[in-house]
């Protein structure tokens, strides 16, 4: 009997291994949205969505948002019938400092000529 339990031991094991692979897997693909949306951030809009597809397959579901001092990153990694998601938050002042952020200068205000009389 131990001798039986011990030859289906490795096949009990496959599984689960192929399980992990494919959630590593997803986890990539929603790594690649992650550096697709840091690298694609714009000042002038507050959200952006995009799914990025490649030969006819689903790798990733991007979802953008402008927050108050900082930027959140939604992003959904497919693989197979896998589905990972990973939120990520970081403030401006990180974005600036690893370059994903051009500082703006502050505007200076506008001064009105005066008229002389």
């Amino acid at each position: 009997m131990k001798l039986v339990l011990i030859c289906f031991f490795p096949f009990l094991l496959l599984p689960q291994q192929v399980m992990e692979e494919e959630m590593d897997s997803a986890f990539i693909n929603a790594r690649k949205g992650i550096y697709w949306a840091l690298s694609n951030i714009k000042p002038d809009k507050n959200r952006i969505d995009k799914e990025l597809i490649a030969d006819n397959k689903l790798y990733a579901s991007v979802k953008l948002y402008r927050e108050v001092d900082g930027v959140k990153i939604e992003s959904r990694g497919f693989f197979s019938s896998t589905e990972v998601l990973v939120k990520l938050y970081r403030s401006d002042d990180y974005l600036e400092k690893e370059g994903y952020l051009k500082k703006e200068p502050p505007e200076e205000p506008v001064k009105k000529k005066k008229k002389k009389l």
